[in-house]
């Protein structure tokens, strides 16, 4: 795909206008954000026209993926198309697992975020032997307690997102990797709400948002099918992940928990579209519509 076609791309699809309205000064919708693992594949053919396209579409931020300190084009290009970049996924096992670790330091990761700018790192996934029972969620969530304490005395602040995976009852009791992490995080770790994972784990995003009232640091939007049975742990079909306003999750009440959480930004994320272009454009139309 080159620059004209990226540019050129139409929306997919029409969508409804809901009937309910935000403010017109809502600062999610002003300074919406996208994560631009939406978008991995155009980045890979054309990261310049890419980061163009999401600008012209009425982003105000991006939340890159797949940092490991190094100087990063994604976010260059970003900031030369007037994007701010705030938030960054990065490679994970340096504070989650760092006794298996073949990357970067996390260190190395702290300080070229702190050239980069940045004000969040998120922990994006677990592997699975990083999440074997309650015991593998406490060691978890002691290593990104400490990991969290260095990033908050270099002023940025470390967030875990989720999947659906936490939502899965570990024992009879019912516990949850979520609940563990809950309990065991420490004020300095914060999380990163993705409502389409809490849904498809079987539970409400706004319950979680309030239930995390001061404790979120960022959250991610994006769309369930109509039809998709919940709670699944397992793999979704890709036609599973839609627009916003093209699913059953109602957007409008997650905006407004976010704020009586004290979310500081929010994203748009789609992990799969056959024309992601096209999704974020759509999207954008939702949440300017409401």
């Amino acid at each position: 795909m080159n620059r004209r076609q990226i540019l050129q791309a139409s929306l997919a699809s029409t969508i409804a206008m809901p009937a309910f309205a935000l403010d017109k000064n809502n600062k999610y919708r002003n300074n919406i954000g996208i994560q631009l693992y939406t978008l991995r594949n155009q980045i890979k053919e054309d990261v310049a026209a890419t980061l163009e396209a999401v600008a012209k579409a009425g982003y105000k931020q991006v939340e890159a993926y797949g940092f490991d300190g190094s100087k990063n084009p994604m976010m260059e290009e970003a900031k030369a198309n007037g994007l701010a970049v705030n938030s960054s996924h990065f490679n994970w096992e340096c504070v989650t697992s760092p006794d298996k670790n073949k990357g970067p330091s996390f260190e190395k990761v702290l300080d070229g975020a702190k050239c980069a700018g940045l004000t969040h790192l998120v922990i994006p996934y677990l592997h699975g032997h990083e999440r074997k029972g309650v015991d593998g969620y406490k060691k978890v969530a002691e290593n990104c307690n400490n990991a969290a304490e260095i990033a908050k005395s270099a002023g940025i602040q470390l967030s875990y997102h989720n999947h659906a995976f936490e939502f899965q009852p570990l024992n009879k009791d019912g516990v949850t990797g979520y609940h563990t992490l809950i309990e065991e995080f420490s004020p300095n770790m914060q999380f990163e709400v993705d409502v389409f994972w809490v849904e498809v784990g079987g539970v409400k995003s706004t319950n979680i948002l309030k239930q995390l009232t001061g404790r979120i640091s960022q959250l991610h939007l994006k769309d369930l099918k109509k039809g998709i049975s919940t709670p699944n742990y397992g793999k979704l079909p890709n036609d599973a992940f839609k627009e916003l306003g093209n699913g059953v999750i109602s957007m409008e009440p997650i905006i407004r928990a976010a704020d009586a959480a004290g979310v500081a930004h929010c994203h748009v994320e789609q992990d799969q579209s056959p024309d992601p272009i096209a999704s974020i454009q759509q999207s954008m139309k939702y949440l300017q519509s409401l």
